[in-house]
Order: structure tokens, then C-alpha cells, then sequence
């Protein structure tokens, strides 16, 4: 059965637990089990992998690694410290990629407008 999964600071987590997803808290010092723990999700039933987009800045070639796999899908989300623009910026970039144009903002990929 397919899991989701929520990993960040746990401040900016703790709500996804009462949705019933599971939640992977991560702080500044453990960086490096953050991305153990990201490609064993991967690997196992975890379709769906939420990150927020200050812990996903600490490992971006691990997610971008799994960025070109059909599963798991993983998105990142604001914290609790504000949206970045990196999450926009995937979504952004991915739809570039399928459709071969920007049609979120309405430029094409040479840049000129739609």
C-alpha cells in the first residue's frame, strides 16, 4: 500500500501527523540521516514524500535524483520560516519539461513570450 510522507523541522510538520501521513522531523545537525532516511522512503512504499524547502536546499542532488523517476513524487513545501520560491520553482521546472513550454508564466523554453 502507498504511504506519504512529510520530512522537515518538526514545527513545520507536526500538523501533517493529524492527517494521518507520516512525519520525519529534521533539524541543521542531522542532515546527512535526512538523506539516508529520503532514499529509504524511496525505495520502499512512500509514493508521495513532502520536504520542506529548507531541508530539501540541504540535499537538492538527492532530490534530484529521484526527480526523474515516475515514484516516489517528491514536493517541496514552505516551513514554518516562509516560502522560498524553490517549491514553486520544481513545479515550475517539471512542467517545463513535459509539455516543452512554461505555461505557468507564459514563456516558452528560448524565454519569449507565449
Amino acid at each position: 500500500m502507498s504511504k506519504i510522507g512529510v520530512m522537515g523541522d518538526w514545527d513545520s510538520i507536526y500538523g501533517f501527523s493529524a492527517l494521518g501521513l507520516d512525519t520525519f522531523r529534521f533539524d541543521e545537525s542531522n542532515i546527512q540521516e535526512a538523506g539516508k532516511l529520503l532514499r529509504l522512503l524511496a525505495e520502499t512504499d512512500y509514493t508521495v514524500i513532502y520536504i520542506t524547502e529548507a531541508l530539501a536546499a540541504k540535499i537538492p542532488d538527492i532530490i534530484e535524483h529521484y526527480r526523474t523517476l515516475p515514484t516516489p513524487a517528491i514536493i517541496l513545501i514552505p516551513g514554518i520560516s516562509g516560502n522560498t520560491g524553490q517549491g514553486l520553482a520544481a513545479v515550475k521546472k517539471s512542467v517545463e519539461q513535459a509539455v516543452g513550454s512554461d505555461i505557468i508564466f507564459g514563456k516558452d523554453q528560448k524565454g519569449t513570450d507565449q
